[in-house]
């Protein structure tokens, strides 16, 4: 696969605030499910605070990602669900130590009423796109 192309901001957009407006790539894509913070038992990390549940969250998309054979270089997609809008800030100080600035891949960002448990605050999905040569693990 190649390098993702990610487009900032497509003549006539303003550029967007911590994302592309549009990547593609060509390669083996990669559906990851949304993710919580929930540690490796199923309990969860960070009961009402969420930088910490999004910590958590991306190191359970990067086990995803590694178990497809990809990172988060090759992700194409990230979707946050927040049961407050106003969490967005801290989440993306947390993708920040993750996805490189200038690997920044489409998002979309939406509010919910609840997640499947009370004390979530924060699930995010991804979507990738690898080399169709590299094995998953």
């Amino acid at each position: 696969m190649t390098t993702p192309t990610r487009i900032l901001a497509p003549e006539g957009l303003a550029p967007g605030t911590g994302y592309s407006h549009v990547v593609w790539g060509t390669g083996r894509f990669v559906a990851i499910s949304g993710q919580c913070a929930l540690d490796d038992k199923g309990n969860v990390v960070g009961e009402g605070d969420p930088r910490a549940q999004a910590d958590q969250i991306f190191e359970n998309l990067r086990r995803c990602l590694a178990a497809a054979g990809a990172t988060f270089e090759d992700v194409v997609k990230l979707t946050y669900f927040v049961t407050d809008i106003a969490h967005l800030p801290v989440i993306r100080e947390a993708r920040d130590t993750v996805i490189a600035p200038d690997q920044l891949p489409a998002s979309s960002a939406v509010q919910v009423s609840a997640l499947f448990r009370p004390e979530l605050l924060v699930e995010i999905e991804a979507f990738a796109v690898i080399d169709p040569t590299v094995e998953h693990a």
